[in-house]
This record gives C-alpha cells, sequence and structure tokens, in this order.
C-alpha cells in the first residue's frame, strides 16, 4: 500500500473522492497564497475543518445513535437474560421482535450507524491520502519541484541515485514499473512524478545526498529547498520532517533551537491526548458485567481495550510520520471533540419521552400497515410506551437507587445471619458468606 501513497490515488471509490477532496484542498491553498500566506500547515488545518463540518449531519446521526445505545442497553440486556438458554425457533423469534421493538421505541436501527460509516469511511481515507500527498493534488507545491526535476531526470544515474535514497523505499513498485522509460511522452510524465514522489518524502540527509551528488544542479535545488521550507514551515517546524527527525537533526546541530526540539515533542504528545479527550467525549455504551451475555461483555472489553490503546499507537506513528499528518489527526481531533460536546448537549436537551412516544406510535403504525399489529397488540405497546413515565434519565437514576438499596439490603442480611460473628465465634468463611448472599437474592426473586 505504501508504493501508491504519493501517486493520485485510483483505487474504486477512495481515487474518485480524493480526486474531489484534492480541489477543495487546491482551492484552499490557492486562497492562502493569493492573500499572501500561502502554508501547507494552515491549509490542512482549514481543509480539516471545512470536510469536518460537511460530515456533521453524518456524524450526529452516529453519536445519536451512540448516544441511545447507552441508555437502551439494559432494556437490551433484560431481553436476552429474558430469554437465555432457550434456543429454539420461537422462542429466538420472540427475541429477536422484542429486540426490534426496542429498537423502534428509540428511533434507531439495529444496523446502528454502519450506513453513516460507511460514507464516512472512504471520505476520511481519501481526506488522509489528499494530506499525505498534497503534491499530487496541488499544483502550486507540484509547480516547487519541477524545475529541479525537469533538469534531475536527464543526468547521468539519477534514477539510481533516487532509488537509493531512504524514501524510495516506498516506492519500489514505481522505479520497477514497466514505464519507467524515457521512450515515450507518457514515460517522461512517470518519472517525473516518481521523482517528485521520493522528493516529497525525503529526509534532510536526502537533500543533503542529492546535493552532493549533482552538484550542477545547486541552484535548482537551494530554490526548491527554499520554496518548500516557506510553504512547509509552521510554527517553526517543517512539517515535511517527522519529529524523530527534526529531534535528531537539532541535537546533531552546534547551534540547537529548543523550542523546535520541544515542538517536535509536542505534536505525538498532543496529537495522543486531543484523541483520548475524544474517546472520552464519545458516548459509550453501558457494559453490565452482571446482566449482559458473555458475548456482549468480551465485545465491550476489547472495545475498552482498544480505545485505551489507541491513543498510544497514535502517538507512535505521529512521532514517526511527517509533522503534517500530525497536525492533520491533532486538528481531527480537536474538532471531533468540539463537534462532540455541542451533539452531546443538543441530544442531552431532547425530551426522550416525547420521542420514545412518537417513534413508538410510528412502529405500530408501521406494523399495521403490514398487517402484522392487531388491536391487542397496539394495547401492549401503548403500555409499554405510557409505562416510560417520566425522563429517561430518572428511570436510569431510579436503576442506580435500587442497586444501592439492594446492597444495603443484602449487608444487613449478612451482618443479620453472620451468628458465629456475633457469638463471638469468629467471621463466617466467604464460602458461607456467598451462600447466604444466594439466598438472599433467590428470596428476594421469588425462587426456591
Amino acid at each position: 500500500m505504501l508504493d501508491l501513497l504519493l501517486t493520485q490515488n485510483s483505487v474504486f471509490i477512495i481515487g474518485p473522492v480524493a480526486k474531489l477532496l484534492g480541489f477543495i484542498m487546491q482551492g484552499i491553498f490557492w486562497v492562502l497564497d493569493k492573500i499572501g500566506i500561502p502554508n501547507i500547515g494552515l491549509a490542512i488545518i482549514i481543509f480539516t475543518i471545512v470536510i469536518y463540518l460537511a460530515l456533521l449531519p453524518l456524524t450526529i446521526k452516529q453519536q445519536k445513535f451512540s448516544k441511545m445505545s447507552a441508555i437502551m442497553n439494559p432494556e437490551i440486556t433484560a431481553i436476552q437474560n429474558k430469554y437465555k438458554g432457550k434456543n429454539d425457533q420461537d422462542s429466538m423469534m420472540k427475541m429477536q421482535e422484542e429486540t426490534k421493538a426496542v429498537y423502534a421505541k428509540y428511533g434507531v436501527s439495529p444496523s446502528g450507524s454502519c450506513l453513516q460509516l460507511l460514507i464516512q469511511m472512504p471520505i476520511l481515507f481519501a481526506l488522509y491520502r489528499v494530506i499525505y500527498a498534497i503534491p499530487a493534488y496541488v499544483p502550486q507545491v507540484k509547480a516547487a519541484y519541477t524545475a529541479l526535476v525537469s533538469k534531475l531526470i536527464y543526468l547521468e544515474g539519477s534514477p539510481e541515485f533516487m532509488q537509493s535514497l531512504s524514501s524510495a523505499k516506498y516506492f519500489t513498485k514505481q522505479f520497477s514499473n514497466k514505464n519507467f522509460t524515457y521512450e515515450t511522452a507518457e514515460g517522461i510524465t512517470y518519472i517525473s512524478n516518481t521523482f517528485i514522489d521520493v522528493l516529497n518524502r525525503a529526509t534532510n540527509a536526502d537533500w543533503v545526498a542529492l546535493r552532493n551528488r549533482f552538484s550542477i544542479l545547486g541552484a535548482e535545488i537551494t530554490n526548491t529547498m527554499n520554496t518548500l521550507n516557506h510553504y512547509n514551515n509552521f510554527l517553526g517546524l517543517n512539517i515535511a520532517f517527522s519529529p524523530l527527525e527534526t529531534i535528531k537533526t537539532q541535537w546533531a546541530s552546534s547551534d540547537k533551537n529548543w523550542w523546535i526540539i520541544i515542538a517536535a515533542i509536542l505534536v505525538p504528545v498532543l496529537s495522543a491526548a486531543t484523541q483520548w479527550i475524544n474517546l472520552k467525549l464519545t458516548p459509550q455504551a453501558n457494559n453490565n458485567a452482571q446482566n449482559g451475555n458473555d458475548q456482549n461483555n468480551a465485545m465491550m472489553s476489547s472495545m475498552k481495550m482498544m480505545n485505551s490503546m489507541m491513543p498510544l499507537m497514535s502517538a507512535f506513528f505521529c512521532f514517526t510520520l511527517p509533522i503534517g499528518m500530525g497536525l492533520y489527526w491533532i486538528a481531527g481531533s480537536v474538532i471531533r471533540s468540539i463537534q462532540q460536546i455541542a451533539i452531546n448537549k443538543y441530544i442531552d436537551s431532547m425530551n426522550l419521552d416525547d420521542i420514545i412516544k412518537k417513534n413508538s406510535e410510528k412502529y405500530a403504525e408501521k406494523l399495521k400497515k403490514k398487517g402484522v399489529l392487531t388491536e391487542g397488540l397496539n394495547k401492549k405497546i401503548n403500555a409499554a410506551t405510557n409505562k416510560n413515565s417520566g425522563t429517561v434519565k430518572d428511570a436510569i437514576q431510579k436503576t442506580e437507587a435500587e442497586k444501592k438499596e439492594d446492597i444495603k439490603k443484602a449487608t444487613e442480611y449478612l451482618q443479620k445471619t453472620d451468628k458465629k460473628s456475633k457469638d463471638g465465634q469468629g467471621s463466617m468463611s466467604i464460602a458461607d458468606k456467598a451462600n447466604l448472599l444466594k439466598n438472599y437474592n433467590d428470596n428476594k426473586n421469588g425462587k426456591k
């Protein structure tokens, strides 16, 4: 995959979407150039804001599902427990119908936010693609390489030298391609684009090696580097280089710039921190280990572990990738966090009881049109809806209060039954206490 990163993408769906996003990035950079600040870092931030604002309607639907899932999860769990161990077809169909009714009551689809994700994923992949290959999509940036590359490709030994650079490892397929030939105009264009691909990923050491090997192009190399440094400078950092490379370069310099070293370290740190904050703001479904089934519990545990690892992975990758990618991740996380706060406030302000009533009526009408709903079933749905009097928050708070009351009663039950402790004969064993708690729960639930 890395072999194709910096040429225009032609993958199904992602390629055309990347081309469309490339036009947007090109327009942003053009405007910045016209007002006198042709800065790639600033263009990346504005570009990220524009795309995430365009995706806001899909994000709201996705987060609404997450929020509703967190609220309705106890009801889904109760249904699963009700039919636990019942594998006959009739029970499975009833469980499916009751689960479907709960989803309909809260106005979400059992498929969750899959549709929103299916729409968003190609856009986000293409967004990443454009930022990672700006010269392929922004002619002004590509033009910075043209004067140098147009002469470099004809110098003896230049293809072999370009393949020896550290950045060439990402483009082995491009160098081995049969189109890598000087015999046609298309071949010349292909060679030029390949050289630009390599130079776009070149490290500071690669540029020094290029200057030493082809000193005859010293003026063109200097002009290209100056233009690129002007485009890539963001708060003193060259966003074309990785934080690791930036730190190494500064550390080896006799005149260290500590601000650049600190700023380079902050990029992966901020990337991880902003992503962690964003994950904390995102609604999570309740993980009820007591009532949920083992499959759900295992899934929730895996998601929790993945969410914990993602910020650390982000910091690791950000440390070795160009700072421009880190800037994109930070900007994206900050924008998503701001959106999430606004979405949370919007969803919390909604009258969930009205929504539940409206969705229940809509579901009943849908069943009625299909000829499934009878008068008796209609009364049951209405009764179930009316049963949700007060807000859903009140119901959740009531459930928490009942849990605390159960714990209190169970503790009192243990203390009253622990006769050995009262008579000074020592405390009961853990096994005895476990059996007493089991008897308490059986008596409370009416089991014999």
